[in-house]
């Protein structure tokens, strides 16, 4: 797309009625735009999981302890917390 004329400009962008870009500057925002929508998806998707995960965990420790199970139920409950230990905060 072709920038507009300076005819064109004092016709759409007169009194600051709208600011105009070119479709370069238009694509650029854009994928900056969604590159930070895809970011904040994966990092929400991480702390779902995250969430889901600690959630499982709480099951195991709660079912342990309600059947007073071996220690070994409570392994398993690290386990699911620990699946992937750098998404884990401490």
């Amino acid at each position: 797309m072709t920038e507009l004329s300076k005819l064109g400009k004092q016709i759409l962008g007169g009194a600051n009625a709208i600011d105009l870009y070119t479709q370069q500057e238009f694509d650029e925002a854009l994928v900056l735009a969604k590159a930070e929508i895809m970011q904040v998806a994966i990092e929400t998707t991480k702390q779902a999981i995250m969430i889901e995960r600690e959630e499982c965990a709480k099951i195991v420790d709660e079912w342990a302890e309600s059947m007073a199970a071996e220690p070994e139920m409570k392994k398993i409950a690290e386990a699911i917390r620990a699946r992937i230990p750098s998404q884990r905060k401490h």
